[in-house]
């Protein structure tokens, strides 16, 4: 007999055994379980550009902004610092003036809500917007699993829209709003990802952004725009303003992370709601108030000490996070590039492998002529010494998925090498294996 249980599966949160929620542990313990690997797998930052000297030296400068600059005596620093909080956060002003510097967007301290990293933010909204069993959210697929994840913890149908190479088909959306409504469902927003989106890498035009601010509002649809990757092209082309910077109807609810430009184990994040909400008393506030509502019954607040620390590092460079991260910038382009470079290599044409060429960002979608899973990921690790991600992951609807995602963002050149040579081996022993074409 087994050992005696306490609980059944089957009387939690359905939510808890969905293959969304296990991904992200399912990759964790690949990585761990063969260290030795090349990761080609996580979208981390490059952990060379960490400075143990940074964190300390960012919360004084914060120490010394909340005393010359807000007019706090010591006292009060120490009980911003070390007590509870502000719900909203200690540092919206500083983000505010971040998305003033960067992306020319500006907006009310009050519409700030800073998170415990993004995917905080992420839940909020969710829970916000999920206000019955009608509600749905629409998503462009393929989908980071983060947001897949947490619609299945609120009970919220993801409803998938195309994306492919232009980042979202328009038409589709359109479709799949209607769609939703017709079978008596309530659409709530659309989730993009418009800059280098994780996983597919895709990115919109400048014309696709604008025509899909005008169909949002045709179709009464918030866009939820998730910026991880904005500040990263890969080129010298200039970056492109992104869907808030273009919204001039709030239409766009926007989320941030400072993980991938400032420290990831600071784990801050924030959201910008400016939408206007009209109370049952007849009052009029904004959205971030009610998400701030919901935050404060899930972390109370984002760590004081953590937010110090991010806000030291934008204030040391002027609020400015695309000059703070110059070096980040060069280093994932030229890795972006050598992978690019490093695929054509080793499968000219006319071999069947494919792969699309983000202009930005972490990642590269390659595509392969055989089925592609965690078995053979497993297998990947295991034999080859090389680790990617399964794009099976980020799709909701189970069907077999023939494409994986590669990252550049943690490793060398060098590392690159190495895992592109590991993975073609691994390439040219499925094709061996897979069967002949017939006919």
């Amino acid at each position: 007999m087994g050992e005696p249980v306490d609980l059944d599966l089957a009387d939690l949160h359905p939510a808890v055994d969905d293959p969304a929620l296990n991904s992200m542990n399912f990759l964790n313990e690949v990585a761990q379980q063969w260290p030795e690997a090349v990761s080609l797998a996580a979208g981390r930052p490059y952990e060379e550009f960490f400075d143990d000297d940074a964190p300390p030296r960012w919360l004084a400068r914060f120490r010394r902004h909340l005393t010359e600059d807000l007019g706090q005596h010591p006292e009060q620093v120490r009980r911003t610092l070390f007590q509870y909080g502000r719900t909203k956060g200690i540092v919206h002003h500083l983000v505010a003036r971040n998305l003033a510097v960067d992306e020319g967007v500006h907006v009310d301290l009050e519409s700030v809500v800073v998170t415990a990293g993004c995917q905080e933010a992420m839940f909020l909204v969710l829970r916000a917007l999920r206000a019955g069993p009608r509600d749905v959210l629409l998503a462009v697929a393929p989908t980071y699993v983060g947001l897949t994840g947490a619609a299945r913890l609120l009970d919220l149908p993801v409803h998938p829209v195309a994306g492919g190479p232009a980042g979202v088909d328009l038409a589709d959306l359109r479709a799949r709003a209607r769609a939703a409504r017709a079978q008596g469902l309530r659409p709530r927003a659309c989730y993009v990802m418009p800059d280098f989106a994780n996983p597919s890498g895709a990115g919109m035009t400048l014309d696709d952004r604008r025509r899909l601010l005008d169909l949002a509002a045709e179709e009464e649809l918030l866009l939820i725009e998730d910026n991880p990757y904005g500040l990263f092209p890969a080129g010298d082309q200039g970056r492109l303003p992104t869907l808030k910077a273009l919204d001039s109807g709030r239409r766009v609810v926007y989320l941030g992370s400072f993980a991938k430009t400032v420290l990831p184990g600071a784990r801050v994040g924030y959201v910008v709601a400016d939408q206007r909400v009209a109370g049952r008393d007849g009052t009029v506030g904004l959205l971030a108030d009610q998400l701030a509502k919901i935050k404060s019954m899930v972390t109370v607040n984002t760590s004081p000490l953590a937010q110090a620390i991010v806000g030291g590092a934008l204030l040391e460079h002027d609020c400015s996070l695309v000059t703070a991260t110059v070096r980040q910038r060069a280093a994932y382009g030229r890795n972006l590039r050598h992978l690019l470079a490093g695929l054509s290599r080793r499968f000219p044409a006319p071999s069947p492998v494919r792969w699309n060429a983000p202009a930005g960002g972490f990642f590269v979608v390659v595509t392969v002529p055989f089925p592609v899973d965690d078995a053979l990921l497993r297998r990947s690790a295991e034999r080859y010494g090389v680790l990617w991600t399964p794009m099976a992951h980020f799709y909701d609807d189970g069907a077999p998925v023939n494409s994986l995602r590669l990252s550049v963002s943690a490793v060398t050149p060098d590392q690159i090498d190495v895992g592109l040579d590991r993975l073609a081996a691994l390439v040219a022993d499925e094709l061996d294996r897979a069967p002949l074409p017939t006919g």
